[in-house]
């Protein structure tokens, strides 16, 4: 295996979290790609939640048994057989079964308690096909949840030059990157606290599709808000992280290890 298996309830829940992330991305913002993707003239085709919060429309799996539970066979087939709103719905309940086997294979050495503690996590969020049918709601789509406002983000009003502050070892830009930096993972619940303050991360605006870096300068943990920096320059928002949590829109800088002397 090229990665060891998350193993704790916070593991297995951050897992859980950024696929949930990555696919969610493909129904909504990025929702024409991932239509483009699924081409019914293709092979049996599966939408897959990566764990670094990316999705990929793929092939399944030739391993048998595959390491990991599959998702749903075949998403491309039905997309031009039925309403597109239908149809994406029918794959956010799949997406939905596929995310809660691939935790509990996950969870197979947890006792009850470490079960319960998952399931709790992961049921604090809406799930995908409430999300895609509006039965959560979602802000709207040219801002970021819980943004400032502004049809543009920031950073792209601003691009400016010069270089990113000590501390951020991403690859990203001021003028927003197509992807998050490697190495970054998905702002999960359990990171709203104090220590997040000073944190570098990247936020995604689904108005162009990009991700931009910026520094988290203020948190409130009761409102569970927080003021961010872009970066480089001095232009604030503020956000709402239990909207940014539910919609996979943050990605935080891995703290870096220490090199040895």
């Amino acid at each position: 295996m090229s990665e060891a298996f998350p193993r704790t309830p916070e593991e297995i829940a951050d897992d859980y979290f950024a696929r949930r992330g990555g696919i969610l991305r493909a129904l909504t913002d990025e929702v024409e790609d991932f239509y483009q993707a699924c081409d019914p003239e293709k092979e049996n085709l599966c939408l897959y939640g990566e764990r670094n919060g990316a999705w990929s429309v793929e092939l399944p799996a030739e391993e048998v048994p595959p390491e990991l539970p599959e998702p749903c066979l075949g998403v491309n087939f039905a997309r031009d057989g039925m309403a597109r709103k239908d149809w994406l719905a029918l794959v956010a309940v799949h997406s939905d079964a596929w995310l809660m086997a691939v935790a509990f294979f996950y969870a197979v050495k947890l006792d009850r308690e470490g079960r319960s503690k998952l399931f709790k996590q992961i049921n604090s969020l809406p799930t995908l096909f409430e999300v895609v049918t509006g039965r959560a709601k979602l802000p709207p789509s040219a801002k970021p949840a819980g943004a400032a406002g502004g049809s543009k983000p920031a950073g792209a009003k601003r691009k400016q030059d010069g270089a990113m502050p000590e501390g951020y070892t991403g690859t990203g830009s001021a003028s927003g990157s197509k992807n998050p930096s490697p190495g970054t993972r998905q702002l999960m619940p359990h990171d709203v606290s104090p220590m997040l303050v000073g944190a570098m991360a990247e936020l995604f605006w689904p108005d162009d599709g990009l991700w931009y870096p910026v520094r988290i300068e203020r948190l409130d943990p009761g409102s569970r808000t927080a003021k961010i920096l872009y970066l480089p320059g001095l232009e604030e928002e503020d956000l709402d992280l239990d909207d940014i949590i539910r919609d996979g829109h943050m990605m935080l800088q891995q703290p870096q290890e220490p090199r040895p002397f």
